[in-house]
């Protein structure tokens, strides 16, 4: 009787899984929603440029070129601003000339140099690397050739020509108008793109005349322009003037560019000849 209860509860309870057991897939799913993402993009922070103005190197006011815009006017202005230091130079270099001339001339008359002529010799030589062993008529000619004056025309359209037209960092910071270098660390401004392991930098001068005696002396002492000394020497012998074209030729290892910074600085000559007529209309120092 027992057992046959317990067959009817266990059939019964199966019967009830079986019955249930479809609808198990019905039961409910709950699915949390998914948050919706979208694409953020951040723009990336830019640092405003801080311009940097490059503080002079010297005392002196000099025109803001930059701001003329007449071309005509700026040369003008440019012209004028430059030549009263190469006017100068230029005489001073004539009355060294004077002296090395009287002293020729003395030894040519087969007598001795005065003690203050002998000392003054001896600063020229070294002062413009002339070859001490040579005799004293050797070294005096050698001056003759190096202590001379350049073309006031010609320096002009190279400072125009270095500087571009007086508006160039070198001019404007350190005054430099002939792109001339220096090599020792501190004389002057680095030069921006400078290649790696290079040490020149372009040289800063104190003043426009200090500029303008630095690129004379240059001129007149530098190996590179034996050539110009050359001509120069040559059309004095002659009796010619000292003809700015002509003597630009010389100048061919002043810049990379070669013959055709020579070509452009003759060009510029005449092209500006007109400014120079008016510049140069004041009586001009003997020239010796």
């Amino acid at each position: 009787m027992i057992i046959q209860y317990l067959m009817r509860t266990v059939l019964i309870s199966v019967f009830f899984l079986a019955l249930i057991a479809p609808f198990t897939f019905l039961a409910p799913t709950f699915v949390l929603p998914t948050p919706e993402v979208k694409n953020v993009v951040i723009a990336p922070v830019v640092k405003a440029k801080v311009k940097v103005v490059e503080q002079p190197l010297h005392n002196v006011k000099i025109p803001n070129f930059a701001s003329i815009s007449d071309v005509k006017t700026k040369k003008r202005q440019f012209f004028r601003y430059i030549y009263p230091a190469i006017a100068q130079e230029n005489s001073n270099i004539l009355m060294l000339r004077a002296e090395v001339s009287l002293m020729i001339e003395t030894l040519f008359l087969e007598e001795n140099l005065l003690t203050d002529q002998q000392a003054l010799l001896e600063r020229l030589i070294k002062k413009y690397k002339v070859n001490q062993k040579h005799s004293p008529l050797q070294q005096l000619n050698e001056l003759l050739l190096r202590i001379d004056i350049v073309p006031a025309e010609l320096v002009l359209v190279q400072a125009a020509n270095e500087s571009a037209w007086g508006t160039s960092r070198f001019a404007r910071v350190g005054l430099n108008f002939f792109g001339m270098w220096c090599y020792k660390k501190g004389c002057g401004m680095v030069p921006r793109g400078r290649d790696d392991g290079a040490k020149h930098e372009v040289a800063a001068f104190n003043s426009l005349e200090h500029a303008v005696q630095r690129y004379l002396h240059n001129i007149n002492t530098n190996h590179a322009y034996g050539v110009f000394r050359s001509i120069r020497g040559q059309l004095r012998a002659q009796e010619q003037p000292l003809s700015p074209q002509i003597l630009a030729t010389g100048l061919l290892r002043y810049s990379i560019r070669g013959t055709d910074y020579v070509l452009e600085i003759t060009e510029m000559i005449r092209h500006n000849k007109v400014y120079f007529d008016k510049i140069l209309s004041k009586p001009k120092p003997k020239v010796i």
